[in-house]
C-alpha cells in the first residue's frame, strides 16, 4: 500500500518556511491542493510559487496567526478557495523563549490560542466532507523540562494534551486529531541556523545530545505529516509521534 493523497484539500496555518513549508510541499507533491498562510509576505511568496510547480489548486494568504480573527479567516478563504478542506496542519510558533509577558503572549496567542482558533473554523468543514485530519505541531519540549524557553515548552505541552482531548472528541465525526513532536530541526533561517552563529555553544551542546549525530530535517516531520493523514494512519487518533533522532531519550 502506497501512501495516496490525490485530490486532498490542505490548509497549513504558518506554511511558509521550515517545517510547515516542506509539509505544503510535500502534500502538493503526493497531488494535494494546498492553502498557506504566513507573516512573512516575501516567503510566502517564495513558497506559493514552488507549490505552484506542481500543478494543483494552491491559496496563500498573509496574516498574523496571533490576531484572534486571524486562523478562523485564513481557514474561512482557504475553504473557498480549494472547495473544503480535508487536513488542516497548525504549525505557527511564536516561540516564546523568554520568561515574561512577551514570551507567555506570544505562546498563548501562536502556539496554543491560534490552533485552538484554526481548528474549531475547520471542523464544520471536515463534518461536510464526512471527516477529516486535524496535525499540531507540537515540540519534545512539551514532553521534558526546559528552564531556558519555559513559554515554548509549557504551551507545547498543553498542545499535546489538547491533542489528546480533541482526538477523543472529534472521533464520533471521523475527525482524526494527532501532534508531531520534532527534535531540534535545522534549516535556513531557523532558530538553529542562527544559533550556529549567535550561541555556537549552546549549538554544538545541543548536536552532541541527539543520539543520531544530527539535527533534524522540515523533510523528515513532512514525511510523518503525509502518513498521519493518509489512509496508512487511519487508526491512529490523539497521539504525539515523536521525531526526533532519539534526542529526547538522552
Amino acid at each position: 500500500m502506497q501512501i495516496s493523497l490525490e485530490g486532498r484539500k490542505v490548509a497549513v496555518a504558518g506554511g511558509s518556511r521550515g517545517i510547515g513549508r516542506s509539509i505544503a510541499l510535500a502534500f502538493a507533491a503526493e497531488g494535494s491542493d494546498v492553502a498557506i498562510c504566513g507573516r512573512n509576505e516575501q516567503s510566502l511568496s517564495v513558497a506559493d510559487f514552488e507549490l505552484k510547480q506542481f500543478g494543483y489548486a494552491v491559496f496563500s494568504m498573509a496574516c498574523d496567526l496571533g490576531e484572534a480573527r486571524a486562523p478562523a479567516r485564513f481557514v474561512a478563504e482557504a475553504a473557498g478557495a480549494l472547495d473544503g478542506i480535508d487536513v488542516l496542519v497548525n504549525n505557527a510558533s511564536g516561540v516564546g523563549m523568554m520568561d515574561d509577558e512577551i514570551g507567555w503572549r506570544a505562546s498563548v496567542n501562536i502556539d496554543l490560542m491560534a490552533t485552538v482558533r484554526a481548528t474549531q473554523a475547520a471542523i464544520p468543514f471536515m463534518e461536510k466532507a464526512g471527516g477529516g485530519v486535524i496535525i499540531n505541531i507540537a515540540s519534545i519540549s512539551g514532553l521534558m523540562a526546559v528552564p531556558r524557553s519555559l513559554p515554548y515548552a509549557a504551551l507545547k505541552a498543553a498542545l499535546i494534551n489538547y491533542t489528546m482531548g480533541q482526538g477523543l472528541a472529534l472521533a464520533p465525526k471521523r475527525i482524526r486529531v494527532n501532534a508531531i513532536a520534532p527534535g531540534s530541526t535545522e534549516f535556513p533561517g531557523g532558530v538553529w541556523d542562527d544559533r550556529k552563529t549567535s550561541n555556537p555553544q549552546l549549538y554544538q551542546r545541543t548536536l552532541n545530545s541527539i543520539p543520531w549525530g544530527r539535527f533534524g530535517t522540515p523533510e523528515e516531520i513532512a514525511n510523518v505529516a503525509l502518513f498521519i493523514a493518509s489512509e496508512l494512519g487511519s487508526w491512529v487518533t490523539g497521539q504525539t509521534i515523536v521525531v526526533d533522532g532519539g534526542q529526547s531519550l538522552v
